[in-house]
């Protein structure tokens, strides 16, 4: 009989989807950065901004063009936190709302004064990775995607087979290209490193093995 064993601890990566006209505006990106910190730690990677042109799906709620780029960061996190991690980018995702480009309405983040929801002005998707894998949060079901908890799905995007990270029959276009696979590769050197050092010594986890796994701050 296998023994259960507390899982080992993973990099917390946010996709970030923003248009070039939040980009450009003052103060916008920083916050949207600063606010993502506060909830989850410090961020020891961003990627560049890449071009997102595989659907024309958001262009109407966020504004076109889109730009995407990730943002992932030190603290690694218990893979059981996905979930609530998904819970907080979308409180965030809402937070956010009334931060539109033009017109910015008057009324707090969520339903305008006419009980409408405000469109989002910047789409926040969080995923998990280890050195085997890459797993997004999603709240929409789908035979490719597990129940997690409290609503929340995980899908597996991508599986690492050296020398790279190698889609599925499901994984969405952007994950699928050459950029974006050089980013996430990049932050999986980030990982393998951040255990390594952990295991001679260099962090928590190093006397007893696999590093530790533990709970995002969520503040």
């Amino acid at each position: 009989m296998g023994e259960a064993k507390p899982f080992e601890a993973e990099k917390l990566v946010v996709a970030v989807l923003i248009s070039k006209a939040n980009l450009s505006r003052a103060g916008y990106w920083p916050r949207v950065r600063d606010r993502l910190e506060e909830i989850f730690g410090a961020i020891d990677y961003t990627s560049a901004e890449l071009p997102f042109a595989f659907t024309h799906y958001y262009d109407r709620e966020l504004g076109a063009p889109l730009f995407r780029l990730f943002v992932a960061f030190r603290e690694l996190v218990d893979p059981q936190a996905l979930p609530r991690i998904k819970i907080a980018t979308n409180t965030l995702e809402d937070e956010l709302r009334a931060c539109r480009t033009t017109n910015p309405p008057a009324a707090p983040a969520g339903p305008d004064r006419s009980g409408l929801r405000m469109p989002r002005s910047v789409n926040l998707d969080p995923g998990l990775m280890s050195l085997s894998r890459f797993v997004l949060a999603s709240t929409k079901d789908g035979s490719h995607r597990v129940p997690l908890a409290d609503g929340i799905f995980g899908e597996l995007t991508l599986q690492y087979q050296r020398p790279c990270f190698r889609p599925l029959p499901w994984t969405y276009p952007d994950y699928r290209s050459e950029k974006v696979q050089e980013v996430l590769l990049e932050i999986r050197g980030l990982l393998k490193a951040q255990r390594r050092d952990r295991r001679s010594g260099g962090g928590p986890g190093s006397e007893t093995g696999p590093p530790a796994a533990s709970a995002p701050r969520l503040r």
